[in-house]
């Protein structure tokens, strides 16, 4: 079945101006509600990436509680997962380095993790002060910690 000729004026048409506009209003429309949406999720992403830090950051030190019989004190801090502490209390089995960055990682926000033994909420604590850098806050400006 052979189709009728088409002819040159038919086949060389393209958009008008006024298809090509509408197509750029509907993609701003779409814009204007789908963009809200995704930017609150940076704020989101970065508290779940605090939660997991933190969780990770636990497990290594019941893994250095196990091998040393206590956690590190305050005043060796986080690092005692990274090197073996000087200091009281000593570490006979240190058997680190307990995180498998080697390094104790930052919070999303760039901050060092707080890290306080013993702890108000356990027998540890270990959070971020959130976007803000301040204890306490709301929403993303909220502490994240082992507690939660």
């Amino acid at each position: 079945m052979r189709h009728p000729p088409i002819s040159r004026r038919a086949a060389a048409r393209g958009f008008t101006l006024i298809e090509i506009l509408v197509v750029v209003v509907i993609l701003g429309i779409l814009a204007a509600i789908v963009v809200p949406r995704v930017m609150d999720r940076p704020g989101e992403a970065r508290i779940v990436k605090a939660h997991q830090d933190i969780s990770s950051i636990v497990s290594a030190l019941n893994l250095y509680k196990l091998d040393n019989f206590v956690y590190p004190s305050t005043e060796q801090g986080l690092d005692a997962l990274i090197a073996k502490p000087g200091g009281q209390p000593d570490a006979p089995n240190w058997k680190g380095p307990y995180l498998q960055s080697r390094s104790v990682p930052k919070d999303p926000w760039g901050r060092p993790y707080q890290y306080v033994q013993p702890g108000q909420h356990g027998e540890f604590d270990v959070y971020s002060l959130g976007a803000d850098g301040k204890p306490g806050g709301e929403g993303e400006a909220a502490d994240v910690g082992n507690w939660e």
